[in-house]
Protein backbone atom coordinates (compact mmCIF):
# COMPACT_ATOMS: atom_id res chain seq x y z
CA UNK A 1 0.00 0.00 0.00
CA UNK A 2 1.02 3.76 -0.85
CA UNK A 3 0.40 7.12 0.49
CA UNK A 4 1.65 10.44 -0.28
CA UNK A 5 1.95 12.41 2.96
CA UNK A 6 3.21 15.51 5.27
CA UNK A 7 3.16 16.47 8.78
CA UNK A 8 2.44 20.04 10.16
CA UNK A 9 2.75 21.36 13.20
CA UNK A 10 -0.75 23.25 14.28
CA UNK A 11 -1.58 25.99 16.77
CA UNK A 12 -5.45 25.71 16.12
CA UNK A 13 -6.82 22.14 15.08
CA UNK A 14 -10.03 23.23 16.05
CA UNK A 15 -10.09 26.04 13.38
CA UNK A 16 -8.29 23.49 10.16
CA UNK A 17 -11.66 21.24 11.68
CA UNK A 18 -14.15 23.83 10.70
CA UNK A 19 -11.92 23.86 7.56
CA UNK A 20 -12.03 20.49 6.83
CA UNK A 21 -15.61 20.42 7.27
CA UNK A 22 -16.62 23.03 5.23
CA UNK A 23 -14.57 21.42 2.10
CA UNK A 24 -16.86 18.75 2.98
CA UNK A 25 -14.96 16.46 4.91
CA UNK A 26 -16.34 13.63 6.68
CA UNK A 27 -15.92 12.74 10.22
CA UNK A 28 -14.67 9.31 10.94
CA UNK A 29 -14.69 9.70 14.46
CA UNK A 30 -12.02 10.05 17.47
CA UNK A 31 -9.44 7.53 17.96
CA UNK A 32 -6.81 6.84 21.07
CA UNK A 33 -3.91 5.69 20.34
CA UNK A 34 -1.15 4.11 21.19
CA UNK A 35 2.37 3.71 19.28
CA UNK A 36 5.24 1.26 19.92
CA UNK A 37 8.04 1.07 17.61
CA UNK A 38 10.41 -1.59 17.55
CA UNK A 39 14.44 -1.24 16.42
CA UNK A 40 13.66 -2.02 11.86
CA UNK A 41 16.91 -2.45 9.89
CA UNK A 42 14.73 -1.07 7.25
CA UNK A 43 12.19 1.70 7.85
CA UNK A 44 9.88 1.92 11.09
CA UNK A 45 8.33 -1.04 12.58
CA UNK A 46 5.65 0.06 15.31
CA UNK A 47 2.66 -2.04 16.93
CA UNK A 48 -0.47 0.97 17.54
CA UNK A 49 -2.70 -0.70 20.29
CA UNK A 50 -6.15 1.33 20.26
CA UNK A 51 -6.88 -0.05 23.87
CA UNK A 52 -9.79 -1.74 23.24
CA UNK A 53 -8.20 -5.25 21.95
CA UNK A 54 -7.33 -4.16 18.38
CA UNK A 55 -4.27 -3.51 17.31
CA UNK A 56 -2.44 -3.07 14.39
CA UNK A 57 1.45 -3.97 13.40
CA UNK A 58 2.75 -1.29 10.57
CA UNK A 59 5.55 -1.50 8.56
CA UNK A 60 6.71 1.15 6.63
CA UNK A 61 9.48 3.28 4.54
CA UNK A 62 9.68 7.12 3.55
CA UNK A 63 12.37 9.57 3.47
CA UNK A 64 12.45 12.11 6.73
CA UNK A 65 11.74 15.45 4.78
CA UNK A 66 9.57 18.04 5.14
CA UNK A 67 7.59 18.08 1.49
CA UNK A 68 4.82 16.00 0.39
CA UNK A 69 6.62 12.26 0.23
CA UNK A 70 5.86 9.15 -0.42
CA UNK A 71 4.95 6.02 1.74
CA UNK A 72 5.27 2.77 1.45
CA UNK A 73 3.12 0.23 4.00
CA UNK A 74 1.93 -3.18 5.48
CA UNK A 75 -0.33 -3.48 8.10
CA UNK A 76 -1.45 -6.58 10.06
CA UNK A 77 -4.45 -6.20 12.35
CA UNK A 78 -4.25 -8.56 15.37
CA UNK A 79 -6.80 -8.94 18.04
CA UNK A 80 -3.92 -9.39 21.03
CA UNK A 81 -1.43 -6.16 20.99
CA UNK A 82 -0.14 -6.62 24.18
CA UNK A 83 0.95 -10.03 23.39
CA UNK A 84 2.44 -9.62 19.70
CA UNK A 85 3.90 -6.30 21.68
CA UNK A 86 5.97 -8.27 24.29
CA UNK A 87 7.31 -11.09 21.39
CA UNK A 88 8.17 -7.87 19.68
CA UNK A 89 10.44 -5.97 22.14
CA UNK A 90 11.70 -9.13 23.55
CA UNK A 91 12.98 -9.97 19.68
CA UNK A 92 14.01 -6.62 18.73
CA UNK A 93 13.76 -4.26 21.68
CA UNK A 94 11.64 -0.94 21.79
CA UNK A 95 12.87 2.59 19.93
CA UNK A 96 10.13 4.17 21.81
CA UNK A 97 6.77 4.60 22.14
CA UNK A 98 4.26 7.36 21.21
CA UNK A 99 0.83 8.39 22.67
CA UNK A 100 -1.94 10.84 20.78
CA UNK A 101 -5.66 11.30 20.43
CA UNK A 102 -6.44 11.48 16.64
CA UNK A 103 -9.80 12.85 15.44
CA UNK A 104 -9.91 11.70 11.93
CA UNK A 105 -11.80 13.21 9.04
CA UNK A 106 -12.07 11.68 5.02
CA UNK A 107 -11.84 14.10 2.11
CA UNK A 108 -11.63 12.20 -1.34
CA UNK A 109 -9.12 10.55 -1.25
CA UNK A 110 -7.31 12.16 1.71
CA UNK A 111 -7.29 11.05 5.60
CA UNK A 112 -7.12 14.18 7.74
CA UNK A 113 -5.27 13.40 10.87
CA UNK A 114 -6.16 16.53 13.54
CA UNK A 115 -3.82 14.57 16.41
CA UNK A 116 -2.91 16.02 20.05
CA UNK A 117 0.27 14.34 20.52
CA UNK A 118 1.48 13.74 24.65
CA UNK A 119 4.39 15.63 25.13
CA UNK A 120 4.82 16.89 22.07
CA UNK A 121 1.98 19.25 21.07
CA UNK A 122 -0.62 19.28 18.38
CA UNK A 123 -0.15 18.87 14.20
CA UNK A 124 -2.25 17.80 11.38
CA UNK A 125 -1.26 14.52 9.07
CA UNK A 126 -2.47 14.39 5.64
CA UNK A 127 -2.23 11.14 4.08
CA UNK A 128 -3.82 11.28 0.38
CA UNK A 129 -3.85 7.15 -0.11
CA UNK A 130 -3.19 5.73 -3.65
CA UNK A 131 -5.93 3.61 -5.14
CA UNK A 132 -5.99 4.03 -9.28
CA UNK A 133 -4.22 7.99 -9.27
CA UNK A 134 -0.56 8.46 -9.82
CA UNK A 135 1.93 9.62 -7.39
CA UNK A 136 1.94 12.98 -9.27
CA UNK A 137 -2.06 13.40 -8.76
CA UNK A 138 -1.88 12.11 -5.33
CA UNK A 139 0.45 15.15 -4.08
CA UNK A 140 -1.43 17.29 -6.22
CA UNK A 141 -4.99 16.54 -4.05
CA UNK A 142 -2.41 16.81 -0.92
CA UNK A 143 -1.31 20.16 -1.52
CA UNK A 144 -4.73 21.25 -2.82
CA UNK A 145 -6.48 20.40 0.58
CA UNK A 146 -3.09 21.61 2.69
CA UNK A 147 -3.26 25.16 1.07
CA UNK A 148 -7.19 25.18 1.54
CA UNK A 149 -6.80 24.05 4.98
CA UNK A 150 -4.37 27.01 5.73
CA UNK A 151 -1.41 24.81 6.52
CA UNK A 152 1.96 26.56 5.64
CA UNK A 153 5.44 25.07 4.27
CA UNK A 154 7.00 26.57 7.60
CA UNK A 155 4.97 24.17 9.84
CA UNK A 156 5.88 20.76 7.87
CA UNK A 157 8.03 18.01 9.95
CA UNK A 158 10.13 16.03 8.40
CA UNK A 159 10.03 13.26 11.27
CA UNK A 160 7.66 10.68 12.32
CA UNK A 161 6.87 11.62 16.03
CA UNK A 162 8.83 8.94 17.63
CA UNK A 163 11.81 10.79 16.46
CA UNK A 164 10.55 14.36 18.30
CA UNK A 165 10.73 13.24 21.30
Amino acid sequence: MRNIEIKCRCADLAAVCRKAEELGARDAGVLIQSDTFFHASLGRLKLRDFGDGRGELISYRRPDTAEARGCDYLIHRTGDPQTLGAVLADALGVAGTVRKRRHVLLLRNTRIHLDQVEGLGSFVELETVLSTQTDDEAREELEQIAGALGLRAEDRVAQAYVDLA
